[in-house]
């Protein structure tokens, strides 16, 4: 929550907001997260505008993901760029917009946290990668490729040969 009275209601009022806080949630996707307790680096400018508040700047915070390829535990930091409003009451925005579609003023404060959370959503990567050239698992054996030693690979034979490969074996080991 960020008090907005010292902002007033003048349009064009500006107000830097530059402050870390702990996350107060898990922020994020099923592979990729800022954890809760997490520093969010916030580098805000609040403006006031005839309809509201609006929110612009940046968000910065480290964030903890398994990589979609390989499985691993990762690392990651990620910016996210915030530009919204923030409806004041019975303002034009504020009565002409279902509840859903806009954020609103409420008791001269903003929440941040879903505006965070939504464009959270957006920003991070559906499929994280612990690097850009993670190889993933192998398919037969599960081991990391990555660590895995040089030419790792199988014998594999065609399903729809191996019956003629067991009898070519039969016969070889009759002989």
């Amino acid at each position: 929550m960020v008090d907005t009275r010292r902002l007033g209601r003048r349009g064009g009022s500006m107000m830097p907001v530059q402050r870390t806080v702990p996350a107060p949630s898990r922020i994020g996707l099923d592979l990729i997260a800022v954890p809760e307790g997490a520093d969010l680096d916030l580098d805000l400018r609040l403006e006031s505008v005839t309809e509201g508040v609006l929110v612009s700047g940046t968000v910065d915070a480290d964030t903890v993901g398994e990589c979609s390829r390989c499985l691993e535990p990762f690392t990651s930091h990620v910016q996210l760029h915030l530009t919204e409003l923030f409806a004041y009451p019975d303002s034009v925005t504020d009565e002409t917009t279902d509840a859903d579609d806009v954020y609103r003023v409420e008791d001269d404060a903003v929440d941040l946290e879903p505006l965070i959370v939504d464009v959270a959503g957006l920003t991070l990567p559906l499929r994280p990668l612990c690097s850009e050239d993670c190889r993933g698992l192998c398919p037969e054996c599960g081991i990391r490729l990555s660590i895995a030693e040089p030419g790792h690979a199988h014998e594999t034979i065609d399903p729809r040969w191996a019956g003629l490969a067991a009898k070519l074996q039969d016969q070889s080991s009759d002989t």
